[in-house]
């Protein structure tokens, strides 16, 4: 029975005591074997190597490490593999006769522990392969010498780990899963911010019927040799993530450290990076790394989404035998994203308000170029749900930078022939719409003025079964205020009011039947400029929805924040 042993049995062979007899090294107990494999610290930290087990050590830069291992009888198939993590490895096996049993005088006697350790460390023995650099490498024979085998590795480059599998029985073993004959990784589709791959499926997988996952990782430095090398990347604490549920392609990236979301919503969302992350977890010590990794089940195609326009990433896929947890590497591609579509610049046109609006997180442009000399240049912005960032450069040079909500206007420093260019960059929760006017004339107010406080107070004290009673402040500018009021269920909601919030549906869109009244009012003391109404013709115990309107000299009106309202049941 052939024997892939360890230093360790070698060692205890050298340590017998001189009176007693040399023994012959054992030939392997498969159950021993077995149990010893399972034991993880039967082989931690030592020079051992198993037979037809993988194991992980370290190495320190410019300090060489040995292995050991015996083969008992000549012609023995044998497999060794050295897979470097995060270095690159000089590593070399060797192998030299073993000692003989007995001293020469045939007294049975084992030569002096010295004498044994000479004999072992003074010769090099024969080389047998040598190799220096980081890709995952091999040692087949199908037919080795018994000897005593060396495996002598270095890191001249820093400390590293590395992993090393060697075994008697390469044909029955197969730990590795096999690649199919094209591994290459194909791009069958690229868009701005997806990138679909797919692959041919290993035969372990196909024929041999083992079970194998995929595992796909995405970085923009460099492809990978090894799955090893990406675990080295990422901190240990870094787990695999599962797999996606069927029929929804998951996404990793989170990147607000790679440039997309990181909350860790891990298979809730179809996007990468809803990673997860997602496809990634926080890390506690080291900084985050432009890396991810994600193991998508047995599929052969996969998309990667919430990636950046105009961006090469580099993409690598590792099959993983699910029972001995090793892995082999398919050949990496690379692909940058599209770029993102060029927008379109819209331009202003002096004193007239244009309607803007922006999706989710969108940017729009806008450009303002006026045709005359002027001396200042008045922006009035109503943004009409939520807050809206604007920029606004003249020439280049950056003169505003705000959030507005409301309305807001800025009167900036005019320069001759000067251009503006605007980008309003919408909101996170959700589309925001926008009115604009951009004018060189500063009396030209479309949109009114108003106070910094727009909701309407309703006096609870005032309310009767038929009336409610009212009051919102003005401004020192005369103004028309309308008012209307709607009906509603009793179970109408903070949720049903955030839709009817929208600032710039004015009363034209109401109902002729909703109309309260119209008033001008204003106060050139502001601390009294407020005004109050009370409505009536209201039933008993019913909810209403109060909305006021302010209507400029230009005709636009701005609506202050509805109020929900509910009149006595009993009176």
């Amino acid at each position: 029975m052939l024997l892939l042993h360890c230093a360790l049995l070698w060692l205890l062979l050298l340590l017998l005591p001189p009176g007693s007899r040399t023994q012959k090294l054992p030939t392997r107990d498969e159950e021993l074997f077995q149990m010893q494999i399972r034991d993880k610290a039967f082989f931690h930290d030592s020079s051992v190597i198993p037979d037809g087990a993988e194991i992980s050590s370290y190495l320190f830069r410019d300090t060489p490490k040995r292995y050991f291992f015996v083969v008992e009888e000549d012609n023995t198939p044998l497999a060794v593999t050295v897979t470097p993590c995060d270095a690159p490895l000089e590593w070399k096996l060797s192998v030299q006769e073993l000692p003989e049993e007995a001293s020469g005088d045939g007294s049975g006697e084992p030569e002096p522990l010295e004498q044994q350790k000479q004999q072992i460390t003074s010769e090099e023995g024969t080389e047998l392969f040598s190799y220096k650099g980081n890709d995952v490498e091999y040692f087949v024979s199908s037919s080795s010498p018994s000897g005593l085998y060396q495996l002598d590795l270095l890191s001249t480059e820093k400390d590293t780990h590395f992993k090393i599998y060697a075994t008697t029985t390469p044909e029955s073993d197969q730990p590795y899963p096999e690649l199919p004959y094209d591994p290459r990784i194909d791009v069958t589709s690229l868009g701005r911010t997806t990138v679909t791959l797919a692959w041919k499926p290993s035969p372990t997988a196909s024929l041999l019927k083992q079970p194998i996952q995929y595992c796909i990782v995405i970085n923009k430095e460099h492809n990978f040799k090894s799955l090893c090398a990406v675990e080295a990347k990422l901190s240990s604490d870094d787990a695999f993530m599962m797999a996606p549920k069927p029929g929804l392609d998951f996404s990793p990236f989170d990147f607000a450290h790679f440039g997309f979301p990181s909350d860790n919503n891990s298979g809730k969302e179809r996007g990468f990076l809803k990673s997860s992350s997602k496809f990634g977890r926080q890390m506690s010590s080291k900084p985050r790394v432009d890396l991810h990794k994600i193991c998508i089940g047995n599929k052969n195609i996969f998309t990667v989404s919430d990636l950046k326009p105009d961006t090469q990433y580099y993409f690598d896929m590792f099959a993983v035998n699910t029972n001995t947890n090793m892995s082999t590497a398919y050949v990496g591609t690379f692909a940058r994203t599209k770029e993102e579509a060029k927008q379109k610049t819209v331009e202003l046109k002096d004193g007239k308000v244009t309607d803007v609006f922006i999706k989710r997180k969108g940017t729009k442009f806008l450009r303002f170029a006026p045709v005359s000399s002027h001396q200042k240049v008045t922006f009035s912005v109503h943004s009409c749900l939520d807050a809206v960032q604007i920029q606004v450069r003249r020439d280049g040079k950056l003169l505003l930078s705000q959030n507005i909500e409301g309305v807001r206007q800025f009167q900036l420093r005019g320069k001759a022939k000067a251009k503006y260019l605007i980008r309003l960059k919408g909101s996170k929760k959700g589309a925001s719409i926008l009115k604009i006017l951009a004018t060189t004339r500063p009396n030209k107010q479309s949109f009114p003025s108003l106070p910094e406080d727009t909701r309407i107070k309703a006096f609870d004290k005032l309310r009767t079964c038929s009336s409610v009673t009212v009051a919102w402040l003005g401004t020192q500018e005369r103004n028309k205020f309308c008012i209307y009021k709607k009906e509603v269920d009793d179970n109408y909601n903070e949720e049903q009011k955030k839709r009817e919030q929208n600032q710039c549906l004015g009363p034209d869109t109401r109902k002729k039947s909703e109309k309260v009244l119209c008033k001008y009012f204003h106060s050139q003391n502001i601390q009294k400029a407020v005004t109050t109404e009370t409505i009536r013709g209201l039933q008993p115990g019913k909810s209403y929805l109060l909305d006021v309107y302010v209507i400029g000299h230009g005709g636009h009106s701005v609506k202050y924040q509805s109020k929900l309202v509910k009149t006595r049941k009993f009176c």
